[in-house]
């Protein structure tokens, strides 16, 4: 594994610098950037009024100091919610953020991975949707759409062949089928698999068929260099300074 310790992986911010700065807001995006980050992770789904929103959460209620379901509620209901409270004072008001204004605050200045999460509302428009909003900005060569739903990807690459897309596989045995020829049929140009089901062999035969394998969501320093010897493209972290600080030192 030695041999390759110096290979290094695309440090993405997990929602943002999460680690430090509340997650999915604008001001975690913007923290990412700041503190050295290869591209930010995020979460976008449907408002009542299909606006592209930024959280994590099919409820309001861990992050913000609403209550309810994100998808029952209209987007001007959604601004007025407090989303940074929750982790510290200092980030008092921050807003749920739509998908328009991080393409407009910060698009092409890193990548973009978008987690598609129609989880709930699978049938939903929200990959056409958020192609539309890739194409408005001029970002399909920096913005990477993932998913656990899988029929999301081949949606969106019939739209825009172009935007890479990324499957999310779930740990373990319960990923294991779209870990593998099952994931497979739906043609999506990388892999996101859970790191602890990661291997160096998994990593070279994606590799071989020119997939990329990009992992979630590694922050513990043996892991950050684990996966860095296995040779994985990116490496989705909570605290990317701290990430960059173990794989280059």
């Amino acid at each position: 594994m030695s041999s390759i310790a110096n290979h290094q992986p695309l440090i993405i911010a997990h929602r943002g610098d999460s680690a430090n700065a509340p997650e999915n807001t604008l001001a975690a995006f913007r923290q990412a950037w700041e503190n050295g980050a290869d591209g930010i992770e995020l979460d976008v789904m449907l408002s009542a009024d299909q606006k592209l929103v930024v959280i994590h959460d099919e409820t309001l209620d861990r992050t913000t100091n609403g209550h309810g379901q994100v998808a029952s509620t209209p987007f001007a209901a959604l601004r007025e919610l407090d989303a940074g409270s929750w982790f510290s004072p200092e980030f008092k008001g921050e807003p749920i953020p739509l998908l328009d204004e991080v393409f407009a605050d910060l698009g092409g200045k890193f990548l973009i991975n978008v987690e598609l999460k129609n989880y709930e509302t699978p049938k939903d428009q929200l990959p056409e949707l958020v192609v539309a909003l890739i194409k408005k900005h001029g970002l399909s060569d920096s913005v990477l759409l993932s998913s656990f739903n899988a029929r999301n990807l081949p949606r969106a690459k019939s739209l825009a062949p172009e935007i890479r897309t990324g499957l999310l596989t779930l740990p373990g045995l319960l990923g294991l089928p779209m870990r593998g020829f099952w994931g497979r049929r739906f043609g999506a140009d990388d892999l996101h698999p859970y790191y602890r089901d990661v291997s160096a062999k998994l990593v070279q035969s994606r590799h071989k068929l020119g997939q990329k394998v990009n992992v979630w969501t590694v922050d513990e320093p043996d892991d950050l260099r684990r996966m860095q010897a296995f040779g994985v493209d990116m490496i989705i972290c909570n605290d990317p300074a701290h990430a960059r600080q173990i794989l280059e030192g």
